[in-house]
């Protein structure tokens, strides 16, 4: 089936409208607070932040198709939060790499915010550049840099990135860990690793995290106007930081030992929102 987002003359934000419609109908809720993509080695924060009124398969929804990529799930829930909120949980995330265009990545995000989300938490496992990290360590998204050469924004839309990942929300963040270190995410477009000469490049321009992820969704989450919080999982130390060669094996196993502990740190944090 042909993914209406494809079509360069269709309006992204109405297939967004949509999609949030759709949602609606499909798990009863009205309206939705908060969202979550959950990238790898979070998956299980959505069993710990509150209660599970609807499962959903993502490709019923218009816009979203299943993910190519394993450690991914398929589908969207919506969970009550035991504050009366509720969160909107991502799991069909579309990577930049899988080559569908900008359009169908932001999807996600764009639908988050037409359901009447205005804080949007967006989480990645990723290679750390800092040596004193360990595989394993969740750190907080203090800013980024796209090295995607592209944007989830067209035409003469200008959007203030100031301070795209926000402070109050990583404050919020250290009162549930007060260890949690933050970095510099750098989105390369993948998917192939980075090399040891791009990694120490993006070290100079003020890098710390390498990932595949992120950094497009961020940008058209402020242009929602939702508040963001970014979280990534050191998986690995990026290449050249490590001196054994890089596999998706690796990434997936690194998530599932840290899985738990970086789950229930999420959803504390959740809790604190």
């Amino acid at each position: 089936m042909n993914n209406p987002l494809d079509n360069s003359s269709a309006n992204p934000f109405e297939i967004a409208a949509q999609a949030a419609e759709s949602i609606a109908k499909l798990t009863g809720v009205a309206h939705h607070d908060i969202a979550l993509t959950l990238g790898s080695g979070w998956a299980k924060a959505a069993d710990l932040i509150g209660e599970t009124v609807a499962t959903i398969d993502a490709t019923q929804v218009v816009g979203f198709s299943a993910p190519k990529v394993q450690g991914h799930v398929a589908t969207i829930r919506s969970i009550k939060l035991p504050s009366g909120k509720h969160a909107l949980i991502l799991g069909a995330r579309t990577h930049y790499y899988e080559g569908h265009g900008v359009r169908r990545v932001a999807h996600g995000v764009r639908t988050a915010a037409a359901t009447g989300v205005k804080t949007m938490i967006l989480t990645n496992g990723a290679g750390g550049i800092k040596e004193t990290w360990k595989p394993g360590s969740p750190v907080l998204i203090s800013d980024h840099i796209n090295l995607t050469a592209d944007s989830p924004l067209e035409g003469a839309t200008f959007v203030d990135l100031t301070d795209l990942y926000s402070k109050r929300l990583r404050d919020i963040a250290r009162t549930v860990d007060s260890t949690l270190d933050e970095g510099v995410y750098c989105q390369f477009r993948g998917p192939h690793y980075e090399t040891p000469a791009e990694v120490q490049m993006a070290k100079h321009i003020g890098g710390h995290i390498v990932g595949m992820s992120t950094a497009l969704e961020a940008i058209a989450a402020r242009e929602a106007g939702m508040e963001i919080l970014g979280l990534s999982l050191i998986t690995n130390l990026a290449a050249g930081i490590q001196k054994e060669p890089l596999s998706h094996a690796e990434v997936l196993q690194a998530g599932k030992d840290a899985e738990t502990r970086i789950s229930a740190l999420l959803a504390e944090i959740v809790s604190k929102l």
